[in-house]
This record gives structure tokens, C-alpha cells and sequence, in this order.
């Protein structure tokens, strides 16, 4: 089967915005979102004798980005230092076992939030660092285990359950201190 362009600009449609939008949430970087973003297209271009009309493109085409994110950041490790390499003063032995006590991301967003705060919770996100994001994100936006999340990274499932516990920490607070600004 020949490649149909006008059914791929179709799906490039459907598709842009989940892709740029996982990218970036992963990267945190609107240009490197956007060089990923551009190399699953092309992959979905490559592969398109198989896609066309497949249920599950969408669904492929997320992995792939995630995977060209997770490549990218691991290409570019030395550029970012992980949380665990750095000693917190308020950093203990029992930081490993903590879990949040607070709704995820996706529970707020279909109770609390609205349109504002959504994006207020996105740039909250954007201002963690770069480690606590990444397990963040994979966790609550790419539905991974921390298993998975540590094996990925490369990293121990405790700093991956750290990382996980501080950036929700994080976000409660800003999320609390903007219902504060706001009278709610």
C-alpha cells in the first residue's frame, strides 16, 4: 500500500495536540517537545502501511513519543542532575516508603480544577525539577508503575517513590496557595 499524504495530514491532525502535549510535559522544553514531537510523526510516516486505519495508532504513536522522550532525556543525562544526587538536609531514610495523601492529577482535574487552575497545575509542573517531573508525568500522565518509571530511568524505585511524593507535595502547595489568592 502506497502512502495516501492527505490521510496522513489527516492523522497529524487528529494527533498533533497529544503528542506535542506528552512531549512537552515530558521534557518540559517547548523546543526539544517539539523536535520529538516532529521525529513520531516521521515515524508514523515510516510506518504508515501499518497504521493507516488502525485502532490503536493512537495509541502506538503515544509510546513512541515516550520512548523518543525517555531517549532523549537519557542522551542528554549530563545536562540535568538527578534529586537523589544531591543530599537534602531534610531527607531521610523513611523518604523512600512515603506516598502523597492527596487525589492525582487526573482525580483533580475531573473534581476540582477548572480551565485556570489546569493550567496553573501545567506550569506548577513546568517549574518542579526536571527528575520529580519526569516520574510525575510518567506515573499520573503515562499511566506507568514505578517499577517500570525506575527501570526506565535507571534509577532505584526509592528515588523514583521520592521523587513522586515531593513533586505531588509541590503541587498541593501551589495548587493551595493559588485557591488562597483566589477566595476558594
Amino acid at each position: 500500500m502506497t502512502a495516501d499524504p492527505a490521510q496522513f495530514e489527516t492523522f497529524l491532525q487528529q494527533y498533533q495536540d497529544m503528542v506535542y502535549a506528552t512531549a512537552f510535559r515530558l521534557l518540559g522544553r517547548e523546543a526539544e517537545a517539539e523536535d520529538v514531537s516532529q521525529e513520531a510523526f516521521l515515524r508514523a510516516w515510516n510506518h504508515w502501511d501499518e497504521l493507516a486505519g488502525s485502532a490503536t495508532a493512537g495509541g502506538w504513536l503515544k509510546t513512541v513519543t515516550r520512548n523518543l522522550c525517555l531517549n532523549h532525556l537519557e542522551r542528554y543525562r549530563n545536562r540535568w542532575r538527578f534529586f537523589s544526587d544531591l543530599k537534602s538536609s531534610d531527607a531521610s531514610d523513611d523518604d523512600e516508603g512515603l506516598e502523597a495523601t492527596f487525589a492525582a492529577p487526573e482525580t483533580l482535574d475531573a473534581e476540582v480544577l477548572t480551565g485556570d487552575q489546569r493550567q496553573l497545575l501545567e506550569e506548577a509542573l513546568l517549574k518542579l525539577p526536571a527528575n520529580q517531573r519526569l516520574a510525575l508525568v510518567l506515573y499520573h500522565y503515562e499511566d506507568l508503575d514505578y517499577a517500570e518509571i525506575a527501570s526506565r530511568l535507571k534509577v532505584s524505585l526509592g528515588k523514583v517513590k521520592t521523587d513522586i511524593h515531593r513533586a505531588r507535595a509541590a503541587l498541593l502547595k501551589k495548587l493551595q496557595l493559588r485557591r488562597q489568592e483566589l477566595g476558594v
